[in-house]
């Protein structure tokens, strides 16, 4: 084992468990993965734990045998050790809104809900569209859903009508929970009117038997008549009591739609077992869970990171959860630092995007709170700046909080590699290692394995509990996306870059290459080099089509300070850290980037604005900020 399996400042603390893992996870998978089984309730255990195959046809197939259920391995065994326990704390983004609910009254109001659903015919198999916003009942919602065998799908608050019509068509929901009015700062988000608008231009819309509609703000919506049906008065006459539906292991928990996607929605499916088990093994490896933490994912349940490690992972360990409607700096900056404060809040795990947003406003914002009981950091979404990654140490951490970089997909379930907190020691800007059980690997363009250091293709050479299983109602879509470039492998689409000792650095999209004048040159490579000045923030680079070249390089930069910073500072940058001949043909100092609310620049996007290409571009309405596309036109039409 790598001495890196050993924290610093770790060592009067027992450190050979984690490395215990990672040999008996390669040296017996089998009963590893039994073992981790454990952690959950079970009708019946398993009597395997994988037979997934990645060839011929691709299986995934974890726990054969096993009947459980989701909700009672989050709620029901902890009623009988810790009732009274705090379950979920949530906040609004107002003064003042503020529940705490232990896992008795929880387990309550989750058995109501599942009694609603029940009542008005929902069925074990049948889909359930969850269309809120980050609200208690979002939560209730999911683990109600699990409780009756349903499937969830949770879809983003901030689709358009067009989006949320295309998933509900997709996975055929015959039951939909819905917000009447959604806050995100001062805007008022109409999601019941959404929704009627998406149910509309359903062609099968009539599968939808009825609308419960939650009241976040108490405005009055439009009600259509039988349909449309008040969450709080329907929860209201049902009993706290509920008997969980015994689940194989293999029936799906929920399906998920991937942000981005092209063509038809893409909904990824996870089963209910080894999800479950991925989730709750890799939220207490990864952030060295405590009993007395309160876990603060600042993921919206809509993504996969709310669904890991928001619900499943801390409430099956039975940790508490905080949930909080309101934006980072709104309605003044440090407004999550103070609910971290006031909260106890142990373990916050966000997005590189919000901690590049905190470094920007003053210093005395973050210095003024005292973060005093934070013990963790994580990031999401992205890999993160070795600046940005220090700042994170130094000013939220004050120096002493372990910082986890995760890397993972909405594919993979829950992290794959990281800096596991307090027995991985980190490297700022690395993935760093795998975690016991995960088989990463690097292959060559012509899918040879690379050993030992060097740069391929980043791939998994076996299967995992947290994998999804397939593509909902497209297995052959499936296969064709995930198991065809590398034949035999998991691929993940990302290219990677190892070290002798094993530590990993994500490069970027495979796709995400520009090919000028014959020299292919990583975006990520091009950011990585511009990051090194520190007036940057943030930047993208993509390449659009050049006479000469065949492709050209354009950079958008996001400069610490407006006004000050000189598109010069990029190109020696890049000359320095790439060379002259990945210079920019254009440099775009712009205040924002397009991006999903989980943080992802969509360089798509970027690739037709700086094209002039603005046929086509889609649904805006999944961007953290549509207005950005306009003001990004504007700046390149300004600059031809």
């Amino acid at each position: 084992m790598p001495e890196a399996f050993v924290a610093p400042g770790q060592a009067a603390k027992p450190t050979g468990q984690y490395c215990d893992m990672v040999l008996k996870a390669q040296q017996e998978p089998e009963a590893f993965w039994l073992q981790q089984a454990q952690r959950l309730t079970w009708q019946t255990f398993p009597q395997a734990a994988s037979r997934s195959d990645f060839t011929g046809d691709v299986v995934i197939d974890w726990y054969a045998g096993g009947v459980l259920n989701a909700s009672e391995s989050c709620l029901d065994r902890h009623l009988q050790t810790q009732p009274d326990k705090t379950a979920l704390i949530w906040e609004g983004q107002d003064e003042g809104q503020r529940e705490v609910l232990s896992y008795r009254v929880l387990h309550e109001r989750v058995c109501r809900l599942a009694n609603v659903m029940r009542r008005l015919g929902v069925k074990k198999g049948d889909c359930v569209a969850i269309h809120l916003p980050m609200v208690a009942e979002g939560v209730i919602a999911m683990l109600a859903c699990a409780r009756i065998g349903a499937i969830h799908v949770v879809l983003f608050g901030g689709f358009s009508p067009e989006g949320l019509a295309e998933r509900l068509s997709d996975s055929g929901a015959v039951l939909v929970l819905t917000a009447d009015v959604a806050r995100r700062g001062e805007k008022r988000i109409p999601s019941k009117e959404t929704m009627d608008a998406a149910l509309q231009r359903c062609a099968d819309a009539s599968r939808v038997k009825h609308v419960l509609v939650v009241p976040v703000t108490g405005a009055d919506v439009p009600m259509q008549a039988e349909r449309d049906l008040n969450y709080a008065h329907e929860v209201a006459q049902e009993l706290p009591t509920c008997p969980a539906e015994p689940m194989q292991a293999q029936d799906p928990l929920f399906l998920l739609y991937t942000s981005g996607s092209t063509g038809r929605p893409k909904g990824l499916v996870h089963g209910t077992g080894g999800y479950m088990v991925w989730a709750s093994f890799t939220h207490a490896v990864v952030f060295d869970h405590k009993p007395t933490d309160i876990f603060w994912c600042t993921a919206d349940i809509s993504w996969i990171t709310g669904h890991t490690y928001v619900v499943y992972g801390p409430l099956a360990n039975g940790g508490t959860i905080m949930v909080y409607e309101g934006l980072p700096s709104w309605p003044q900056p440090g407004r999550w630092w103070d609910v971290i404060d006031r909260n106890g809040v142990t373990v916050f795990y966000t997005s590189p995007t919000v901690v590049r947003a905190a470094m920007r406003e003053d210093e005395a914002v973050v210095r003024s709170r005292s973060l005093e009981s934070l013990r963790i950091l994580g990031t999401v979404g992205e890999p993160i700046s070795p600046e940005a990654w220090h700042w994170f140490h130094d000013e939220v951490g004050k120096g002493r909080c372990a910082v986890v970089d995760t890397w993972w997909q909405t594919e993979t379930g829950g992290v794959m590699i990281t800096a596991a907190a307090n027995s991985v020691v980190p490297r700022a800007g690395a993935a760093s290692l795998p975690l016991p059980g995960v088989e990463a690997t690097l292959l060559d363009t012509q899918s040879a394995v690379v050993q030992g250091a060097g740069e391929g293709l980043l791939c998994m050479a076996r299967s995992w509990p947290g994998q999804a299983q397939s593509i909902w109602q497209d297995h052959a879509r499936f296969k064709q996306t995930y198991f065809t470039t590398c034949p035999g492998y998991y691929f993940t689409g990302d290219g990677a870059r190892r070290e002798a000792d094993g530590y990993y650095w994500i490069t970027g999209r495979v796709d995400d290459v520009v090919n000028v004048s014959g020299h292919r040159i990583g975006t990520a490579e091009i950011e990585d080099a511009i990051a090194t000045d520190h007036e940057v923030v943030e930047s993208a680079a993509v390449g659009i089509p050049h006479d000469l070249k065949g492709q050209g390089l354009v950079v958008f930069v996001v400069p610490r300070e407006q006004g000050v910073f000189h598109p010069d500072a990029v190109n020696r940058a890049v000359a320095a850290g790439v060379g002259r001949y990945a210079v920019p043909e254009k440099i775009y100092v712009v205040s924002d980037l397009p991006k999903t609310r989980s943080g992802k620049i969509v360089r798509r996007l970027l690739r037709k604005i700086a094209a002039h290409d603005l046929d086509g571009l889609g649904d805006l309405s999944t961007l953290a900020d549509p207005d950005i596309v306009d003001e990004l036109i504007a700046l390149v039409k300004a600059q031809a």
